[in-house]
């Protein structure tokens, strides 16, 4: 199901980007060797219960999860792609760590995510987050009215792969606003001027989830943890918007 937001829907969807976005730049302050991704998971949900709202990801459980997410927040290391789990687990020199949460204000969602380095990482780390930052972008670009599903993966599909980058399959951009994944699953590839029409008030997670090496995945023993089947390097950049009658507002983004 397609649903189109009106303004006061769009309002408290801004207002929940706005606290996600403050989450995400505090914890991406707090990463650093030694710290664990549980304390930033801690951080993160204090910072959004303080502001008013729920966190969007503790307790959830979609169709097919074996239990209820139990944290705030997704930390994925290095070949971990999503999903991943806060635990003791310490954050090394040269890791890089996928942060993705998400807020509910009013009974509506808003959803972002970023890579962040620990300390100094490799060259191919820092390409394969540009890369990744990139296609985000140009996602955000092709999100305009009367384009269609298929541009937004398309643009994703052509930043990535000519740089011998993978763009993970299993696993999409999605509609937000009254569920964290609402009404469709938006593939970050495709072929131009296929796919859905984009009308004014549609609200998409973009979310493009790049490799390293080969695209295909598999979850690990924990139910949740998504890992590239190679071992390579993934990064992830994520921004909830809304179709307007010109560029996408990105609700994720502070300022």
């Amino acid at each position: 199901m397609i649903v189109l937001k009106q303004s006061q829907e769009i309002a408290d969807m801004r207002q929940a980007g706005r606290i996600v976005a403050t989450v995400l730049a505090e914890c991406k302050a707090m990463v650093k060797p030694g710290v664990t991704t549980l304390e930033i998971d801690r951080l993160a949900e204090k910072i959004i219960t303080q502001c008013g709202a729920t966190p969007s990801f503790k307790n959830y459980q979609p169709q097919g999860a074996p239990y209820p997410f139990p944290a705030s927040i997704c930390a994925s290391v290095n070949d971990e792609v999503v999903h991943g789990i806060p635990s003791k687990r310490r954050l090394k020199e040269g890791d890089i760590v996928k942060i993705d949460t998400g807020a509910v204000v009013n009974g509506y969602h808003a959803d972002a995510a970023i890579t962040v380095g620990v300390g100094r990482i490799s060259h191919r780390a820092e390409r394969l987050m540009q890369v990744t930052q990139d296609c985000l972008d140009k996602a955000v670009e092709a999100a305009r009215k009367d384009n269609r599903f298929g541009d937004i993966g398309a643009a994703i599909q052509a930043t990535a792969e000519p740089k011998g980058f993978g763009v993970v399959r299993e696993y999409t951009s999605h509609g937000v606003g009254r569920e964290l994944h609402e009404g469709f699953g938006l593939p970050n590839i495709g072929q131009p001027g296929t796919g859905m029409l984009l009308r004014p008030g549609l609200t998409i997670a973009l979310e493009p989830m790049i490799t390293e090496g080969g695209y295909d995945t598999k979850v690990k023993k924990d139910g949740w943890t998504v890992i590239t089947i190679d071992g390579k390097l993934s990064a992830q950049f994520e921004h909830t918007v809304v179709i307007t009658d010109g560029e996408a507002e990105i609700l994720t983004r502070l300022g």
